[in-house]
């Protein structure tokens, strides 16, 4: 399976400076097995237009086809629909949840020995670096973000360093390289246009012996299949890819890792059938929405009820794979 970077398909060139051409093969193996996985709309701006999720037969990874350009992908992250989607995320998950989850996962992690220094990839806000001081009391915790989130939390003090782009920005692997012990991508890569290039530069950025910690959606969910186009995490049209836990585990092997844990456990997210709801509720009627909105309620008592089993079964929604960058 090829490496760098994503399997590449001469297309003609696009009109639409936000999109790509379709492309007819599969991005991670090449395959040209492919089949439409969902079609959704902007479900916060409610603009005209579709975007196509694809899968792989061959593989499993699903990918936005035709997907972003850059200018489209930045597009899709300026500020302010970025704080469209912290208004989302605030009526499915209180602010009381999402800390309890960035602490879980620090707490899961303070099994590694205490690393000098710390990059949180796709940061945000930091809340996560904020949660896991409590558990890295001495790491110096840096963020990047493509965002000026990432600027907002340096000066509230929760990162030392704000790095503002991705990995793969001219100029940034230079400057990060073998600077840090763990490098942390919680829900980043799938935001990525190439996540194989973005691997890459994430192992730059360790030293020899340390951790990269990668949080994705899992799109073997078996609610991406129920729940269809209202499934959240498929994300359009900021989700360009999708990756099966196996496709990511050897990936990171032939990158030279050495994987020490994969976890669908503590990763998955109860909000699942209110983020669904509140995602068909927001293209519903006004009468429709004023009659079905008591059901908001009794979908988040289901999430929160149901969790502690799902966890366990084939709906678990993300995992969880930290590697260890082998020396040489």
């Amino acid at each position: 399976m090829p490496t760098s970077p994503l399997v590449p398909e001469t297309l003609p060139r696009s009109s639409d400076p936000f999109h790509e051409q379709r492309r007819e093969t599969c991005p991670w193996c090449g395959s040209a097995h492919l089949r439409t996985r969902v079609r959704a709309s902007d479900p916060l701006r409610h603009r005209p237009g579709t975007f196509v999720l694809d899968a792989c037969d061959e593989c499993g990874h699903a990918f936005q086809n035709p997907r972003l350009t850059a200018e489209g992908l930045a597009f899709f992250h300026r500020d302010f629909y970025e704080r469209q989607l912290e208004e989302f995320a605030a009526r499915v998950l209180s602010a009381r949840a999402v800390r309890r989850r960035h602490r879980a996962a620090a707490h899961k992690l303070s099994a590694l020995r205490e690393p000098e220094s710390w990059l949180d990839v796709g940061t945000g806000h930091a809340r996560f670096p904020e949660a896991a001081k409590e558990f890295f009391p001495y790491t110096s915790f840096d963020g990047l973000d493509p965002t000026a989130r990432v600027e907002q939390a340096l000066l509230q003090g929760r990162i030392e360093e704000a790095h503002r782009g991705y990995l793969t920005t001219p100029g940034m692997t230079a400057r990060l390289r073998a600077r840090y012990d763990v490098v942390s991508m919680f829900h980043h890569l799938e935001h990525t246009l190439d996540p194989r290039a973005e691997l890459r530069a994430a192992l730059t950025a360790l030293r020899p012996g340390g951790h990269l910690v990668v949080e994705v959606p899992d799109p073997r969910c078996a609610f991406a299949f129920l729940l269809g186009r209202w499934w959240l995490p498929y994300g359009q049209p900021r989700h360009l890819h999708l990756m099966p836990l196996p496709n990511l585990r050897a990936e990171l092997e032939t990158l030279g890792c050495t994987v020490l844990v994969t976890d669908r456990r503590a990763p998955h997210i109860p909000y699942d059938l209110s983020a669904a709801l509140t995602l068909l509720l927001a293209h519903a009627h006004p009468l429709l929405k004023w009659a079905l909105s008591p059901l908001l309620d009794v979908a988040w008592v289901l999430d929160n009820t149901l969790a502690p089993l799902l966890r366990r079964t084939p709906f678990s929604n993300a995992y969880r794979i930290v590697a260890r960058k082998d020396w040489g």
